[in-house]
């Protein structure tokens, strides 16, 4: 499930005649970076929640057979999208990812089908250490014990990317709202665990991201 919903608001002029998907970085769309990372890990199917500028990603992502949900009219957020998604996405457990991150090292994705152990995780995170994560101007988002069981506060920065089981979505009495809702229910039963991440994290929410990732892709290169 791709995370391609949102209105971009941070990248200023660079958005208003396209979501912020299609924003290029490296030479090619960030929705793009994020389906080679599905389709290396081989993720069927793929699926992009739309909202803002829909014809725009829908032109783009047809031919690459990836299915799309426009959100209408309102946007539903992460939690609402996911459970809106989830007739073509299926039951069981899926991985997201938002589309507004670029990855230098190994597939997270995989990473994470490989730590994956269903009975005791109801969601495991893809976290990243602070002197990991390239233009991140916050602190952290989580902490993980020795178990990977998460934790709300901590050096940890989300990622973007996940596994997670989807059938709480259905307990949650809202039209839009995100995932943290479910999260915190999950951190409750202590089933929210997290995977450190062993390379470099960029956040291309912001124009300087998109220099930033590239300098980063440039030198993991070398």
């Amino acid at each position: 499930m791709l995370f391609a919903a949102g209105f971009g608001t941070r990248m200023k002029h660079l958005t208003k005649t396209q979501p912020k998907p299609m924003i290029k970085v490296a030479g090619k769309p960030l929705i793009d970076h994020a389906i080679d990372l599905g389709r290396d890990a081989g993720c069927a199917p793929i699926v992009a929640n739309l909202h803002y500028l829909p014809d725009v990603l829908e032109a783009h992502l047809a031919p690459q057979s990836v299915q799309t949900v426009t959100e209408l009219p309102d946007i539903l957020e992460t939690g609402g999208g996911l459970r809106n998604a989830l007739p073509v996405l299926g039951a069981k457990p899926v991985f997201t990812s938002n589309t507004d991150a670029v990855w230098a090292g190994p597939n997270p994705l995989r990473l994470l089908a490989d730590a994956w152990r269903p009975e005791v995780m109801d969601a495991l995170l893809m976290t990243v250490p602070l002197d990991h994560a390239v233009g991140h101007g916050g602190g952290g988002d989580f902490d993980l014990d020795a178990n990977g069981a998460l934790t709300r506060g901590g050096a940890m920065i989300y990622g973007g990317v996940q596994i997670i089981k989807t059938d709480g979505l259905a307990d949650i009495d809202l039209a839009k709202f995100s995932l943290n809702l479910l999260w915190d229910r999950m951190l409750q039963d202590g089933r929210l665990h997290g995977l450190t991440y062993p390379g470099r994290w960029c956040d291309v929410g912001h124009p300087e991201g998109i220099t930033l990732a590239e300098q980063m892709l440039e030198n993991a290169d070398v």
